[in-house]
C-alpha cells in the first residue's frame, strides 16, 4: 500500500511539472493597437453646377462718330457716360482638377442683369432727346487657378466675356425727329478672384467679385429722318454674387 501512494505521488508530481514548463514556454499574448483613425480630405475634382446671386453696376459709354446726325442733337465726338446698377443672377457650370493642394478648372456662367439709364439732352429745351441704354445679358467662360486648404478654396479666374447691350434714342423737338433702337452683343475679357467652402462631400457656398471690360460697336439708330450712328459699349462692368453648386462625386481622398 505504501509503494502505491508513493507511485501516486511521483506521477502527480511529474504532472504538475510538466504543465507548468508548458505554461512557461508559452509566449505573451501580443497586444494589439486599434485601427488608427483616417481623416477624409475633401477632394475638389469633378463636376459640378449650381446658381448665383447679386448685384452688378455697369459705365456704359456712348459717342456720336459723326456719321449722320440728322436727329438726336449730338455734334460728333459728342456723348455720354453714365452709371447703372442692378441685381444680377444664373447659373454656372464647370470642372475642377486637383493636384494635392492645388485646383484648376474650367467654368462658364450665363448670368441676367437688370443695369439700366437714361440720358437727357436738352439743347433744344427741356426733354428734347432722351436716351436709353440696358446690359441684360452677361456670358463668361473663364480659366480657375485656386489654393485649396481642405474645406476651402481660394481662387483666381480669367477669359473671355460677352454681354447684350441696347441703345435708344428718342428726339421729338425741333426740326429733325425720330426715334429708334439697335442691340449689339459686345465682346471682352474678364478677371475675378473668389472663395469656395464644401460644406458637405456634394455642396458647395462661396463669395466671388468680378471686373470686365468691352470693345466698342457701331449702333445706328434709324428714324424718320435718317440714322443716327454711335460708338457705344458697356465700358466695363463689376459685379460681386454668392454661390452655390452641387459637385457631383469624384474618387474619395484619405489621409492616415
Amino acid at each position: 500500500m505504501r509503494n502505491k501512494l508513493i507511485a501516486a505521488f511521483a506521477c502527480t508530481t511529474a504532472l504538475v511539472s510538466t504543465g507548468a514548463a508548458s505554461a512557461a514556454d508559452l509566449a505573451a499574448r501580443p497586444y494589439t493597437k486599434a485601427p488608427a483613425y483616417i481623416e477624409p480630405l475633401f477632394n475638389w475634382t469633378g463636376f459640378y453646377v449650381g446658381g448665383h446671386i447679386g448685384g452688378a453696376w455697369t459705365n456704359e459709354q456712348f459717342i456720336n462718330n459723326g456719321t449722320g446726325a440728322p436727329f438726336g442733337d449730338l455734334v460728333p465726338g459728342q456723348g455720354y457716360r453714365q452709371r447703372g446698377a442692378g441685381i444680377m443672377g444664373g447659373a454656372q457650370i464647370g470642372y475642377n482638377w486637383q493636384a494635392n493642394n492645388y485646383v484648376f478648372g474650367m467654368e462658364g456662367t450665363i448670368s441676367g442683369l437688370d443695369n439700366k439709364g437714361t440720358v437727357v439732352n436738352t439743347a433744344f429745351g427741356a426733354g428734347d432727346d432722351v436716351f436709353n441704354w440696358r446690359t441684360n445679358v452677361l456670358a463668361t467662360v473663364v480659366g480657375r487657378a485656386g489654393f485649396a486648404v481642405q474645406n476651402n478654396l481660394f481662387y483666381v479666374k480669367g477669359g473671355y466675356a460677352g454681354v447684350n447691350n441696347r441703345l435708344n434714342v428718342s428726339d421729338t423737338v425741333g426740326v429733325a425727329q425720330g426715334s429708334g433702337g439697335q442691340t449689339h452683343w459686345a465682346n471682352g475679357w474678364t478677371v475675378g478672384a473668389g472663395w469656395e467652402y464644401g460644406i458637405t462631400r456634394n455642396w458647395i457656398v462661396g463669395l466671388e467679385y468680378n471686373y470686365a471690360a468691352f470693345g466698342s460697336q457701331t449702333y445706328q439708330l434709324g428714324g424718320l429722318s435718317g440714322n443716327y450712328t454711335f460708338d457705344a459699349k458697356p465700358r466695363d462692368i463689376q459685379w460681386a454674387v454668392v454661390r452655390a453648386s452641387y459637385k457631383f462625386d469624384a474618387p474619395v481622398i484619405a489621409r492616415y
